[in-house]
């Protein structure tokens, strides 16, 4: 199962589950929908991580974001934009410098098929 799958069957159990503490059989039945193996031993540890992470999403449900409008950086900024010509870099001759053979503007490889 891909990783973002994975990432997904946990994500609905989380938002299904509403409880607020996560416990050792809810742990297994993440690893058996995720598909992933996970030791007897490390199932106390793993419910008791996913339990702290609900509790910071609980967090983060309490902030009021309602005047807050939306970006996609931390940071006001414009992409530099350059115009969309063809061209051939204008280059050519200082690329060629770092050429070991060239011939009329171009690479000269050696031939990989006989």
């Amino acid at each position: 199962m891909p990783l973002l799958t994975r990432a997904y069957v946990i994500m609905e159990f989380f938002v299904s589950n509403q409880k607020n503490v996560v416990n050792v059989e809810d742990v297994k039945k993440i690893a058996r929908l995720s598909r992933l193996h996970v030791e007897d031993t490390e199932l106390q540890s793993l419910a008791d991580d996913l339990s702290g992470i609900l509790g910071w999403i609980e967090q983060l449900n309490e902030v009021d974001v309602d005047n807050v409008k939306p970006m996609t950086s931390a940071v006001a900024m414009k992409s530099p934009m350059r115009k969309d010509v063809v061209s051939d870099g204008g280059k050519r001759d200082q690329i060629l410098k770092n050429a070991p053979k060239e011939d009329d503007g171009f690479f000269v490889v050696p031939r990989s098929v006989e």
